[in-house]
C-alpha cells in the first residue's frame, strides 16, 4: 500500500477514520462505502432512530470507509443529510454528502456548500437529481437552476477562493476543502443513450470531479466497458463501482422503471422471482449476489464498491466478509455469470471471447456507421427544419459572419430605442421561435448547443450541459417523449460532429435575461455564447 509521508504518521484511533481523499488518491486500498437513505420526519422519528442505530453501528466496522448519505432520493422529501452527518463526523466516520440540484437554485446550493464546509463535511457528490414526485399539498415544484456539471464547477471555483463583489466591496474569500464526486449512468440500452453519458463523464472531470460512482446495474461487461473507456480517453479518476442489494420488491420496482436511470432485465427479474421462493425469500441469494459484484468491481479495477439497499447491519457484515473468502480470480467466474443486458444493447467496444467481458477493439459497427456513407444515409433521416437552423446560424448568429455583423449593428442601434420598438422586434422574433421551437422566452439560448432542440420547453430539468441519467432506453424519465440529447446525438452524429457536443466550459443559463431578445443578447455577447468564446 502506497502511503504519503504525512497521512503515514498520523496514528488513527478507533473513532478517527482516514479521510476518503487520502484512500483514494495516497493510497491503493479497496474503498466500501454504504449509501445510508434519510427518512421522512425528525431523527427521533422510529425510522430516523432506526437509521441512526445503523449509522453508528457501520461508522464501528473499520472496514467501512465513507458513509454516503442521500439528499431527497426518488423526488421525496425528507430528512436533510448532515443531520444524520453531523452525528456521524463527530464520530470520526467519512461522510458523503449528496447535493441535488432539483431542490435549490444555484444561490442557496452555494449557501450550502459554504453551510457544509462550516460544519465540517468534505465529500460531496454531485447530482442533477431526481425530478420531484411528491410534494407538501401536491407534486412540489423542481428547480433545475443549475446541474451536476455547473455544481462542480461552482464548487471548484470555492476550492480555489472564489471572488464576491464588485469594486471595493469584492473579496475573495477562503478557500473550502471539498472532495468532489459524481455519477455517470454507463448502463444504458442504446447508442443514442451511452455516449452522451461518457462525454458528460468526461465534462464532469474537466469541472472538478476527483471521484465517480457508477448508476445501479447488473451487467458486468458495461462494468468492465466504463473503466477500459475512460482509460482508453485518459480519464484518471478513481471509480467506485455501485452494487446495490436486491429483494424481490426492489427488483420488480425497478424493471417497471420506477427508479430513473436503474435496469433490471426480465431475464434477471426471472432469475430473482425463481430464487424468492425459497424459505428465505432468497435473501441469501441476494448477498452472494451482491458480494460476487463486489469480487467483480475489485477484480475488474474498481477503486471500491458503493453498497445500497435496505438492509441491516448483519446483512452488510455477511457480504463483506464473504466477498472477502473469494479466491484471487473467482470473479472472472462471476463476471460470467452476472451478465444482464437487452439483446441489442450497445458497447463501445468488441466482446472479448474468452472472458464475456469488452476487448478494447472499438466495436465494428459503431465503426461502421461513422463512415461517410453511413452518415450520407444518416443525414437522410434528418428533419429539413434541422440542416435549415443550421444554415442560419452560421450565416447569421456565428460571430464573424456577415449576419453577426449586421445584426451587432441593428442590435446596438435597436438597443438605445424605446421599449416599445424592442418590444416589437421582441415580439416578431418570438413569433418565429415559438412555433418553430417551443420558445419559453428565457432569453439566453441554448438552441445551438443541443442541435436546435430547447432545453427549457423539451427537458423536464433543463439540461444543458450534457443528459442526467434518468433516461429508460431512450426516453425521458418523465412521460414518453425521447430525451433531447438522444435525439441531439443522432443530428449532431449525422454530420460527424456528435464526440464535441459537450466540449467546452460548463454553461450557466443567466436568469436577468429572462424574457428579452435572445437574439440580441447573442449579437450584443450578453448570454452565455460570450462567456464560452471567452473561455474556450
Amino acid at each position: 500500500m502506497n502511503t504519503s509521508p504525512t497521512e503515514a504518521n498520523r496514528n488513527f484511533s478507533a473513532w478517527q477514520k482516514p479521510t476518503l481523499r487520502y484512500l483514494l488518491q495516497e493510497t491503493d486500498t479497496f474503498v466500501t462505502c454504504v449509501e445510508l437513505v434519510t427518512s421522512r420526519g425528525t431523527i427521533t422519528e422510529r425510522d430516523g432512530r432506526r437509521m441512526l442505530a445503523l449509522a453508528r453501528k457501520l461508522t464501528d466496522n473499520p472496514g467501512i470507509h465513507a458513509l454516503s448519505i442521500t439528499d431527497n432520493p426518488g423526488g421525496n422529501a425528507m430528512m436533510g443529510a448532515d443531520t444524520l452527518g453531523t452525528d456521524l463526523i463527530s464520530r470520526g466516520q467519512e461522510v458523503i454528502i449528496h447535493l441535488s440540484c432539483k431542490d435549490w437554485n444555484r444561490n442557496a446550493l452555494q449557501s450550502r456548500g459554504w453551510q457544509l464546509a462550516s460544519e465540517g463535511f468534505n465529500n460531496i457528490l454531485a447530482l442533477s437529481g431526481d425530478y420531484p414526485t411528491d410534494g407538501y399539498h401536491g407534486q412540489a415544484s423542481p428547480v433545475f437552476d443549475t446541474d451536476s456539471v455547473g455544481l462542480l464547477k461552482m464548487f471548484t471555483d470555492m476550492n480555489a477562493g472564489m471572488k464576491v463583489g464588485t469594486g471595493k466591496r469584492s473579496q475573495v474569500l477562503q478557500r473550502t476543502n471539498f472532495l468532489l464526486g459524481a455519477v455517470v449512468n454507463n448502463h444504458k440500452r442504446y447508442e443514442r443513450e451511452v455516449m452522451p453519458q461518457y462525454f458528460k463523464l468526461k465534462k464532469k472531470i474537466e469541472n472538478g470531479a476527483a471521484f465517480i460512482i457508477n448508476q445501479i446495474g447488473y451487467d458486468s461487461r458495461k462494468q468492465d466497458e466504463l473503466l477500459k473507456y475512460m482509460a482508453a480517453h485518459k480519464m484518471r479518476v478513481p471509480v467506485i463501482g455501485n452494487v446495490y442489494v436486491l429483494s424481490r420488491v426492489a427488483a420488480r420496482f425497478f424493471n417497471k422503471g420506477n427508479i430513473p436511470g436503474v435496469i433490471v432485465t426480465d431475464a434477471l427479474l426471472n432469475l430473482i422471482e425463481k430464487q424468492a421462493k425459497s424459505k428465505d425469500k432468497g435473501k441469501a441469494f441476494f448477498l452472494e449476489l451482491a458480494a460476487k459484484q463486489c469480487a467483480i468491481a475489485k477484480g475488474l479495477g474498481y477503486r471500491g464498491v458503493y453498497l445500497g439497499g435496505h438492509l441491516r447491519y448483519t446483512d452488510f457484515e455477511r457480504i463483506l466478509k464473504m466477498a472477502n473468502r473469494f479466491g484471487e480470480d473467482d470473479w472472472k467466474d462471476f463476471a460470467t455469470e452476472i451478465c444482464f443486458h437487452y439483446p441489442d444493447e450497445f458497447y463501445f467496444f468488441e466482446p472479448d471471447p474468452e472472458t464475456g467481458l469488452s476487448s478494447t477493439e472499438i466495436s465494428r459497427e459503431y465503426l461502421f456507421s461513422k463512415r461517410p456513407d453511413a452518415l450520407k444515409a444518416a443525414k437522410q433521416t434528418i428533419p429539413l427544419s434541422y440542416k435549415i437552423n443550421r444554415t442560419v446560424h452560421d450565416k447569421v448568429f456565428e460571430k464573424g459572419s456577415w449576419g453577426f455583423t449586421i445584426g451587432k449593428r441593428i442590435s446596438q442601434a435597436v438597443d438605445g430605442t424605446s421599449k416599445t420598438v424592442k418590444r416589437v422586434i421582441h415580439g416578431a422574433e418570438q413569433a418565429v421561435k415559438v412555433p418553430a421551437f417551443d420558445c419559453r422566452d428565457c432569453g439566453d439560448c441554448s438552441l445551438p448547443d443541443i442541435a436546435y432542440l430547447c432545453p427549457e420547453s423539451q427537458c423536464v430539468k433543463n439540461q444543458r450541459n450534457g443528459p442526467c441519467g434518468g433516461t429508460r432506453q431512450g426516453k425521458c424519465e418523465i412521460g414518453e417523449k425521447d430525451c433531447i440529447w438522444a435525439r441531439a446525438y443522432d443530428r449532431l452524429k449525422a454530420y460527424g460532429e456528435e464526440e464535441k457536443m459537450l466540449d467546452g466550459p460548463a454553461i450557466f443559463k443567466d436568469g436577468a435575461l429572462k424574457g428579452t431578445s435572445a437574439w440580441s443578447n447573442t449579437f450584443l455577447e450578453r448570454d452565455h455564447h460570450a462567456h464560452k468564446k471567452s473561455n474556450s
